[in-house]
């Protein structure tokens, strides 16, 4: 069976609008006029038991709707969609007991009492039995470094702190299926790795199925073996990174370090960044031996490597293709989305 399921899944909201001023807002009050914004468009995926899948795109792009809707928050307007075999939106306690929704910019811990509480409050929601309950604790303690943390009130936790203890306390009850909406977001880079650590490996002990969005791609590129691209609602690639590498970047990235400084390497490549001897080209992929060839041959190399480029600008390739498709299809421009609390 697979962990979700989502066919043409579609979510359309009516958003409210009027013109600027006294008398449009007293028009508006008995005329309220509407247009209809389309947030996720047709949206279709499956996610095996198991698996770790990155769910990419800019604000506005839909991620959040999706994920709410996946976990039961928001009825879609249409399509379908299974978890774990459920409908998300008949919020079924055995559906609820098996999932997780973590947005790094919502809190399930309670403000003012210390974490432990907060934790102990999720065993009885959850009806947890004592020892299970007792287990899983130590578990997440020891893998998190929690121990400090938890006699603590929240409101007295740093940024990282909090964020490590909303992820333990969303994993209290086990959960099979983890949405992860942002989950590193305003997180300095050391306790990115530690979060990103952590979930790599609660995944590959539990067999837990994770969809994860985020604007950092090194918490794609560091979990996720697919990827999911979504822009203006629609699903514009979805298959393994090395794949998305391949198909939306032209150009390798060629790093050479020479054992003297040279004054200009342009008739090689584009020079991307040049510091001393030390010099970043870029090539069309299919010139890339010749060019390297040429440069063992010319210079005195000291290292060279050949690289991918960054994911940020193959995904930004990806995007600027669906723009310039929409401009073509459409040559007004694209129609404008809104996401309704997504940032």
């Amino acid at each position: 069976m697979l962990a979700v399921d989502v066919r043409q899944l579609t979510k359309t909201y009516q958003v409210p609008e009027r013109g600027a001023g006294l008398r449009a807002a007293l028009r508006s009050v008995v005329r309220r006029t509407t247009r209809a914004v389309q947030a996720v468009d047709r949206v279709s995926f499956a996610l095996q038991p198991g698996e770790f899948v990155g769910f990419v795109g800019p604000n506005g792009a839909g991620k959040t709707t999706t994920l709410k809707m996946l976990s039961g928050l928001l009825y879609p307007t249409a399509g379908q969609a299974q978890v774990l075999g459920h409908v998300p939106a008949r919020r079924e306690r055995a559906f609820l007991r098996r999932i997780t929704l973590v947005m790094g910019q919502r809190n399930q811990l309670l403000w003012d009492i210390p974490v432990i509480d907060s934790f102990e409050r999720n065993r009885v929601v959850y009806r947890m039995a004592a020892a299970e309950y007792r287990r899983t604790v130590d578990e997440l303690i020891g893998l998190l470094d929690l121990a400090p943390l938890l006699p603590r009130p929240v409101r007295n936790l740093s940024l990282g702190e909090r964020m490590k203890c909303e992820i333990a306390v969303a994993l209290l009850h086990r959960p099979q299926v983890l949405f992860l909406d942002e989950p590193t977001i305003g997180l300095d880079v050391t306790m990115q790795r530690r979060i990103r650590s952590f979930l790599a490996d609660y995944n590959r002990r539990h067999h837990t199925t994770v969809l994860l969005t985020s604007h950092y791609m090194a918490d794609v590129e560091a979990l996720c073996s697919r990827i999911i691209v979504i822009d203006h609602g629609r699903i514009l690639f979805d298959g393994a990174l090395q794949e998305l590498v391949r198909r939306f970047s032209p150009h390798k990235t060629i790093v050479v370090e020479l054992d003297r400084d040279a004054a200009d390497l342009s008739r090689y490549g584009e020079v991307v960044a040049a510091e001393g001897s030390r010099h970043t080209l870029r090539v069309p992929k299919a010139d890339t031996p010749q060019v390297t060839a040429r440069l063992l041959a010319d210079l005195p190399v000291g290292d060279l490597t050949v690289e991918d480029p960054p994911i940020e600008d193959v995904i930004e390739q990806v995007f600027a293709g669906a723009l310039d498709s929409a401009d073509r299809a459409d040559p007004a421009g694209p129609a404008e989305r809104v996401e309704p609390g997504e940032r």
